[in-house]
């Protein structure tokens, strides 16, 4: 099976990159499965098994996703982007687009509320596959440590007080109506101005998003014996005063330092465990008597976790200078 989610991952991405590229004809289940080297109905079977969903809906999904944002983020005509994304009329654009969000494409640019985008599906996931590297621990001469003073912003956000890891803060938000990750991801996917988004594009599902700690007294106690509840969300700006979806909650947070331990780009398949045994390890064994620094417990500080085998993987946590 993890041989077939590898297949379907690159479906995906092949998926992504023939709509950026807009190349239509590529985007034919005969292509795709081509691409593969499987047949149109082996592809069309194995991808609904995997995803849960129709290749065709995902595919429509994906195109109506790209094209919100083009509506939301350029002028460019309503009949242009239309075209753009495979749609072949101006009145099948807007059918599709209100079907999907709830509003026709004109108002949506008038008045750009959250939505639920189509987000990428990852059928291939290291954490969930249990694999990724070794697991051994290596030296810290691969991590990066610094401190940084991050200015005010809000963070926009769901939490979970009970949750131990990501598939278990997910686990426990699929049984909250609204909170499912396919829903708060696409909400998330669609609200312009994350502060998170550089490196990226917000034509990527998934990119600005992030995982949070945040201490609160009903947290649950982690490993450093402070307690803590599980939070995803986005950063915006302090100003930032657009809507928030109903099963969403928007925090201020002050400016304040912190300490970075950062790890570079790396394999998701063969490389995760080892890269987040090494990065535990330098938190671990950082003497922050040595810095003139300690940890900042303070309730309502907020630690953030970064994963984007891409570009980095970093917990940037609160501190406080030692007095």
């Amino acid at each position: 099976m993890t041989e077939w989610q590898r297949s379907i991952q690159s479906v995906v991405s092949e998926i992504d990159s023939n709509i950026k590229a807009q190349s239509d004809e590529a985007l034919t289940l005969r292509n795709l499965a081509k691409s593969i080297g499987y047949s149109e109905y082996y592809v069309s079977r194995k991808f609904r098994s995997i995803s849960g969903i129709q290749l065709r809906d995902y595919l429509r999904g994906r195109r109506l996703a790209f094209a919100l944002k083009d509506v939301r983020d350029t002028k460019e005509g309503i009949l242009e982007i239309a075209l753009r994304y495979g749609f072949s009329s101006h009145e099948a654009f807007t059918r599709a687009f209100k079907e999907a969000y709830g509003v026709t494409p004109s108002e949506y640019r008038m008045n750009p509320i959250p939505v639920v985008l189509r987000t990428t599906i990852k059928p291939f996931d290291c954490y969930l596959l249990g694999i990724g590297g070794t697991g051994m621990a290596q030296n810290s001469e691969n991590i990066k440590i610094y401190f940084v003073t991050i200015p005010a912003h809000k963070f926009l956000h769901i939490r979970n007080y009970e949750s131990i890891g990501y598939f278990d803060f997910w686990q426990k938000q699929s049984a909250i109506p609204g909170q499912d990750c396919d829903t708060i991801c696409g909400l998330l996917d669609s609200i312009k101005g994350k502060l998170d988004d550089e490196g990226g594009s917000e034509a990527d599902a998934g990119s600005g998003q992030l995982m949070a700690f945040i201490n609160e007294p009903e947290g649950r106690i982690c490993s450093w014996g402070i307690p803590l509840a599980e939070a995803y969300g986005v950063r915006l700006l302090a100003d930032y005063d657009g809507e928030i979806p109903p099963q969403m909650q928007m925090m201020d947070v002050p400016e304040g330092e912190y300490i970075v331990f950062e790890h570079g780009a790396f394999d998701f398949e063969t490389e995760n465990q080892t890269v987040e045994a090494e990065i535990e390890k330098a938190m671990k064994e950082f003497d922050y008597e040595k810095s003139g620094y300690e940890l900042d417990t303070a309730q309502g500080r907020v630690f953030y976790f970064y994963h984007d085998c891409k570009r980095f993987w970093k917990y940037v946590r609160p501190v406080k200078r030692v007095k």
